[in-house]
């Protein structure tokens, strides 16, 4: 039964970190020509970022890297944190650094929500307008794209899982899965569907696969004019902020969290406007606006996390050079793998945590150090295989 994100209980298994008046927007949403700057055509990589052809925006945004980064950490300490004796120990050698990570570490999908919906409209509608190729085949790209190397994580986590109940006997690891199942989550509909996930979070795959799918539909239908397709996204945004968010009845659908991936969507399109500070201050007014009729920690965050991208984006377009440019080659490099290889690692984390956690209990050891021990190992552990997840799954099921 889905919950609000501040009621999650810490022994649910699939914590699913879910965590106006009228705006004068016409001036913003009917500007269609290009500014001063060059237009910038972003490409996607392997990882779903967007690397720009022209200028500085042909190397990787070392901001965006980060985000992505301390996200996809976030969430693994959380996770970390809310299952197995592992966590047990977490919480008696560092109780409050535990507690802090279970209950508010889980709001860094947000970071993720928003930056999906920066990159998504960088990538179909830098200028409003949906760039070249049928929509449905651009749906279909990006559902290869997620579910390829979903499915075989979600291979990897049957068989993690298969080998851990021998060891440990515990509710968070998943029972053998139905064929069903499998296909549900092949499909991205496991959470659509009410069906038990294979894997700690597993339901932002289908959750950002929706949010393309509805972003790309929505564009489509207001190709002829571009004042009409940016309605639709921020009209959309809207909706959810102010209404459907706040129904965890909607958790499962795009549309409870379009809130904040239409922040990054139109935090990306007021940069690049003629008038940037405005646009931005309306954005801000916007989630100011929600916040105050329901305030949610996960929706200032994403406000936040938006507003940053924006300015960043602002910054960039009239700096001479960008902030990767200053950075030593070798600390630029690894950012970007860690960047680069953040959606593997969610993929693949939970299948170590609980090889982990069995490991742990087999080995008969006690005590807060040998589970600290343990505990950095498996971490160390999920990063590595996350770097040669994307290198030969991820990066291989894209090149098909």
């Amino acid at each position: 039964m889905s919950t609000s994100p501040e009621t999650w209980p810490r022994a649910s298994l699939l914590s699913k970190n879910r965590a106006a008046a009228t705006l004068p927007i016409c001036q913003f949403v009917a500007t269609g020509s290009a500014r001063a700057c060059p237009l910038v055509v972003p490409r996607e990589d392997a990882s779903g970022a967007a690397h720009g052809t022209a200028g500085h925006m042909l190397k990787r945004q070392t901001h965006i890297d980060a985000l992505k980064i301390i996200a996809s950490q976030l969430i693994v300490l959380h996770h970390f944190s809310a299952y197995g004796p592992l966590s047990e120990a977490m919480f008696e050698a560092l109780p409050r650094v535990a507690a802090w990570l279970h209950d508010y570490a889980r709001m860094a999908v947000q970071v993720f929500l928003v930056l999906a919906g920066y990159l998504a409209v960088r990538i179909l509608a830098p200028n409003g307008f949906l760039r070249g190729g049928a929509p449905w085949l651009r749906v279909w790209h990006r559902y290869q794209r997620l579910a390829l190397p979903f499915v075989v994580a979600m291979v990897l986590a049957v068989a993690s899982s298969l080998l851990a109940r021998y060891w440990l006997d515990a509710e968070f690891i998943p029972l053998a899965p139905t064929w069903g199942q499998m296909l549900a989550h092949a499909m991205l509909l496991h959470g659509v569907l009410g069906v038990d996930s294979l894997a700690a979070g597993v339901w932002y795959v289908a959750i950002d696969f929706q949010l393309f799918a509805l972003t790309t539909v929505v564009l489509w239908l207001g190709r002829r004019r571009v004042w009409l397709a940016r309605i639709g996204v921020m009209g959309l945004m809207l909706s959810s902020l102010l209404f459907l968010n706040r129904d965890a009845a909607w958790d499962n659908w795009a549309l409870y969290f379009f809130g904040a991936y239409g922040l990054g969507a139109t935090a990306f399109w007021a940069a690049r406007s003629d008038r940037p500070g405005w646009m931005l201050g309306l954005l801000a007014g916007a989630g100011l606006l929600a916040l105050a009729i329901d305030f949610r920690w996960r929706i200032a965050l994403a406000l936040s996390t938006a507003l940053l991208l924006g300015l960043a984006q602002w910054r960039d377009q009239t700096a001479r050079t960008s902030a990767s440019a200053r950075l030593p080659g070798a600390v630029s490099h690894w950012i970007g793998r860690l960047a680069q290889s953040s959606y593997a690692l969610f993929l693949v984390h939970f299948s170590v945590l609980m090889l982990g956690n069995a490991a742990f209990v087999r080995l008969g050891l006690t005590g807060t150090v040998s589970a600290s021990l343990v505990l950095l190992t498996s971490w160390f552990a999920n990063m590595i295989l996350a770097v040669w997840f994307e290198r030969w799954v991820e990066r291989g099921t894209k090149m098909q």
